[in-house]
């Protein structure tokens, strides 16, 4: 303990050392200003102003001296010199001088001279001699008093310790030991001051009066509380007489006095503690030396003192929480101290610019531990009404001082913290408390908020107390009191103090609701207000009924608010709905009517849940009648629609439910009010009872498109397309016909052309369920049989719906987008699932008996077409790769009809022959020249391109396969084939070019 208590006197050694080498370097900054004002102003007087000026205010910012009100001093005379200016200064250092008088009276002279003809280039400004490091002066000089004062101080106290634990004298000799020392430590220190020339130093009296006050302040609790040798009056006294010496020496000897006062008072009971310690008497020594050392600091001007002093004092609090025999005198004494150190403390002093986080750390600490006391009390009475007083006398000296409301604010958080710790059985002493602490913490800022007005307005802690202060309270006391696991119970005293807490904010919304500059505190006391009344309606009627409960209070705060449209009303009631809707959602009875939302009334109809569903309709669609528009009227809106849904879905069946919806959103379209957030909400259930055959029919097509045979009963029932899907693409018509972007709403805004689209694709899958019940492949039989024609036909429906839209039809006129998204549709599916997947000639796949008109050629057919309404919506690029597609669907399409011939219905039955694999080689030629004479007729080069490429394949495939193969008069056969073929494909190319060069020698030469 002895290391920790010279560690703890070196800091401050350390600390006092920067501060008075800090007073030395201002006083060498006044002196210089003080001689460059006189040797200037005379010379330079105007270019001087700016000069004094900076230097009087960098000397009034310093912080190294407090700047109490400026007394007068006399005028300083420029013609003066340095060494005079020096002379003059007092020999002790003063405990507070302000610099600001010297540095305005030099200012005011200076400004009062006459100002010159002509102002002169002004000269550099000198600059102050910087201090150089003194080693004789800092360890010669200074440290030693510093440290023999401290060094009596520790010396006194350690040997009435010594004598203690040595046993060598009575405790009398001992006390009057502590008494002596102390003595003769002040009177040293008193000839030391009045023999200052004969002493040389104010330093030594200095440390000789704080050794003195630590050494008085040990004999005392020595005394008093270690041996009982004098009564708890006499020490007391004795103790006050103490704090009043360290006062007053501190305003004679100075700053370092009241640093050691305070070191030495504070550590005095750590250095010469007992076995037997007396806590009352102990509290009542360290309130007075936290009292003492405060006032002083405020009356010295030295906030860092109080603050200080407040700080040791709450430490001390934390310590003496340790005491073990905690009576009624204890608790008593402890909770006064930290009332005095909470409370009373903190509001004296003013701290500058730390006054306000003072007074809440303060408050703060003061009460954790006054709640500590609490819980180690049994949250007996005694001890919480020491922490009730304290909250009264925090709302007592913030009546006329504002600044302290937020501390009561601090208090009132930890109460009710406190009372969540109830231990004992929650009786009428437990809603007595409540009830103070209502009284205190709620009831006290009601009335802040009723009496103001423009010279003393409410602060932001007074309605924070109020708006969150009471349902903090109602919080903590159904923490105690209530019972959640126990729905169907009544509880009346829980009930009883929700409804008597919402008076104190409803009565603050009643006085703010005339401010115009207050909606948003008005709402947020109705908000608290409604909320307990809610509450205590809650805890006295069925569980059932709470939405039925919530939809009242809801009508109420309509009715309360009616002819407001401010923002805050709006988002009070938008509130007030998201809360009904929660309470609906979270009420008893919610399971079974959350599933009839998806199946429909199975099992009989619920008055109940009629009831519950029809008051939360109609107090919703109140709410959006009310707004009109806005965040209200669009949750309203929502919340209206969707609980009248929820009442349809109580009373009829599931196939009946997405239809209903769809019919809402088109009805609701006609209205005469804008009803946009309704419609869409419904829109959203109609797309929920989509959302699973939707998923179902792409989980199905992927499967498909992957390569896997998929038969009827893998897709959607038709009564899924009718009853589910495509009443989602009439919501969708519908929302997108009429008035979907017509007007304004706050939800993100959804073009109507993309409701079209939503729409034509629900109608497509729809379509294509029930396209899928036609052909019924059900078994590998049937797919053979029927894939190719199923998928042919529904290729050629989709051609012929594009073909529909680019047609001008009534009111929309005509569509192209769709057009060319049905026919690239039609063409993606072909090229797929007929070119790839499932292409006939690898694939079995009846494509009929038929030579030539089968479904080869009908495939082939679709597919020109598809490309035909594709070539004439594109540019020029884009034909060029129509026309490429063009032509590798004639060829496949003319290999699969060539097939046929030799194979039958199924291409794959037969394998390819000689004469087939010829054929593949003369039909190859033929085709490149038929591309090359559509080229010259339409006088476009990709047909010549791919006439070309194709002859290149052919005549390869000709050399390296066919005359391989081939012997005697059929290889010779196949080689006057080419040779014809190859000069007759060389003819039509050389008339053709030559066609195209005459043509260009014509334009480029038209004489």
């Amino acid at each position: 303990m002895e290391l920790l208590i010279i560690i703890a006197f070196g800091a401050a050694i350390y600390w006092l050392w920067q501060r008075v080498d800090a007073l030395q370097r201002r006083i060498d900054q006044l002196e210089w200003a003080q001689s460059a004002a006189a040797e200037q102003v005379a010379e330079e007087p105007v270019a001087s102003v700016a000069l004094v000026r900076s230097v009087a205010e960098d000397v009034a910012q310093s912080e190294i001296l407090p700047e109490p009100e400026p007394e007068p001093e006399p005028e300083p005379e420029p013609e003066r010199e340095t060494s005079l200016a020096r002379e003059a200064l007092p020999a002790e250092d003063p405990p507070f001088v302000s610099a600001e008088p010297a540095a305005a009276d030099i200012t005011e002279q200076v400004e009062n001279e006459p100002e010159p003809a002509a102002e002169p280039d002004p000269e550099p400004e000198p600059e102050p001699a910087k201090r150089s490091f003194d080693f004789e002066e800092i360890f010669g000089r200074r440290l030693p008093i510093w440290v023999g004062g401290i060094t009596l101080a520790i010396a006194g106290i350690l040997l009435v310790r010594y004598s203690i634990d040595a046993g060598l004298v009575t405790p009398s000799v001992r006390v009057a030991m502590a008494f002596v020392f102390g003595i003769a430590l002040l009177a040293g220190a008193e000839f030391a001051h009045r023999k200052a020339d004969l002493v040389g130093d104010p330093r030594i009296c200095q440390a000789l009066a704080g050794a003195g006050l630590a050494t008085l302040y040990a004999g005392f609790y020595l005394a008093g509380s270690q041996y009982g040798l004098i009564g708890q009056t006499l020490a007391f006294l004795g103790l006050a007489a103490v704090t009043a010496a360290a006062i007053a020496l501190s305003f004679r000897f100075g700053l370092p006095c009241a640093i050691l006062g305070l070191v030495g008072g504070f550590a005095a009971p750590l250095l010469v503690g007992g076995e037997e310690a007396n806590l009352p008497l102990l509290t009542i020594y360290l309130g007075l030396v936290t009292v003492g050392l405060t006032q002083a600091g405020e009356r010295q001007g030295r906030p860092w003192l109080s603050l200080a002093a407040l700080a040791a004092g709450l430490g001390w609090g934390a310590l003496l929480l340790l005491y073990d025999d905690v009576g009624t005198a204890e608790i008593l004494a402890l909770g006064f101290y930290l009332l005095l150190l909470g409370a009373v403390l903190p509001s004296l002093v003013t701290g500058g610019s730390f006054a306000r986080p003072v007074r809440l750390a303060s408050a703060l600490v003061a009460s954790l531990q006054l709640a500590l006391l609490v819980d180690r009390a049994g949250d007996g009475l005694l001890a919480w009404g020491l922490y009730l007083l304290m909250g009264a006398t925090l709302a007592g000296l913030a009546w006329k001082r504002a600044e302290l409301r937020e501390a009561s604010a601090v208090a009132m958080v930890i109460a009710i913290g406190l009372l969540t710790q109830w231990d004992p059985v929650a009786d009428w002493t437990f809603y007595a408390l409540v009830a103070g602490a209502a009284v205190i913490f709620a009831g006290v800022p009601t009335l802040h908020i009723w009496l103001s007005n423009e010279a003393k307005p409410a602060t932001l802690a007074d309605r924070a107390q109020v708006a969150a202060g009471s349902l903090g309270l109602m919080a903590a006391t159904y923490v105690i009191v209530g019972e959640p696991f126990a729905p169907e119970t009544t509880e009346w005293r829980p009930a009883i103090t929700a409804l008597l807490l919402a008076a104190f904010p409803l009565a603050a919304a009643i006085r703010t609701r005339r401010d115009p500059d207050a909606t948003g505190w008005t709402a947020l006391f109705s908000a608290s207000a409604a909320l307990l009344v809610l509450i205590c309606a809650l805890l006295v009627t069925p569980s059932w009924t709470a939405p039925i409960v919530a939809a009242a209070v809801l009508g109420i705060l309509l009715f309360a608010n009616l002819r407001r449209s401010d923002k805050a009303s709006t988002a009070l009631i938008s509130g007030a709905c998201m809360a009904v809707l929660l309470l609906l959602f979270g009420s008893a009875g919610f399971e079974q009517e959350f599933e009839n939302l998806f199946t429909g009334q199975q099992d009989g109809i619920d008055g109940r849940a009629i009831l519950r569903w029809a008051a939360v309709s109609l107090a919703l669609g109140a709410a959006a009648w009310r707004a009109k528009a806005g965040r209200a009227f669009d949750i309203g809106q929502i919340g209206a629609a969707l609980a009248g849904y929820g009442l349809a879905a109580q009373i009829l069946p599931a196939d009946t439910l997405p239809w209903l919806a769809a019919f809402a959103v088109g009805a609701f379209g006609f209205a005469r009010f804008a009803a946009d957030p309704a419609r869409w909400a419904l829109l959203g259930v109609a797309g929920l009872w989509a959302l699973l055959p939707l998923m179902e029919w792409s989980a199905t097509g992927i499967e498909a498109g992957a390569g896997a045979q998929t038969f009827l009963l893998d897709w959607p029932t038709w009564r899924d397309a009718l009853l589910r899907i495509l009443p989602f693409g009439a919501a969708a018509a519908a929302l997108g016909w009429r008035g979907g972007e017509a007007r304004e709403w706050s939800v993100p805004y959804v073009p109507g052309p993309a409701l079209f689209w939503a729409a034509g694709a629900a109608l497509l899958v729809t379509l294509h369920i029930l396209y899928k019940q036609i052909f019924g492949i059900e078994t590998q039989t049937s797919f053979i049989a029927n894939a190719l024609a199923e998928r042919t036909i529904w290729q050629a429906l989709l051609i012929g719906g594009a073909a529909i839209a680019l047609r001008p039809l009534p009111r929309i006129g005509a569509q192209p987008a769709m057009a060319l998204a049905l026919t690239g549709l039609a063409l993606a599916h072909l090229v797929w699932f007929t070119g790839v997947v499932h292409n006939p000639l690898f694939t079995a796949q009846a494509v009929g008996p038929v030579p030539i008109a089968n479904l080869a050629l009908a495939a082939g057919i679709v597919a020109l077409a598809a490309l035909w309404l594709i070539r004439g919506m594109t540019g020029l690029r884009g034909r060029q790769a129509v026309d490429a597609l063009a032509m590798i669907a004639i060829t496949v399409t003319a290999l699969a009809l060539l097939r046929q011939m030799f194979s039958g219905s199924i291409l794959t039955a037969q394998p390819m022959g000689q004469t087939e694999d010829l054929l593949r080689s003369v039909m190859g030629i033929a085709l490149a020249i038929g591309f090359l004479l559509i080229g010259r007729m339409r006088g476009e080069q990709s047909w010549r391109i791919g006439s070309l490429v194709l002859m290149l394949l052919a005549v390869a495939k000709v050399f390296l396969i066919d005359a391989a193969a081939l012997e005697g008069l059929l290889r010779i056969a196949s080689f006057m084939a080419l040779g014809f073929s190859l000069l007759g494909i060389g003819w039509l190319y050389a008339r053709q070019l030559g066609t195209k060069g005459s043509k260009e020698n014509a334009e480029a030469d038209p004489s």
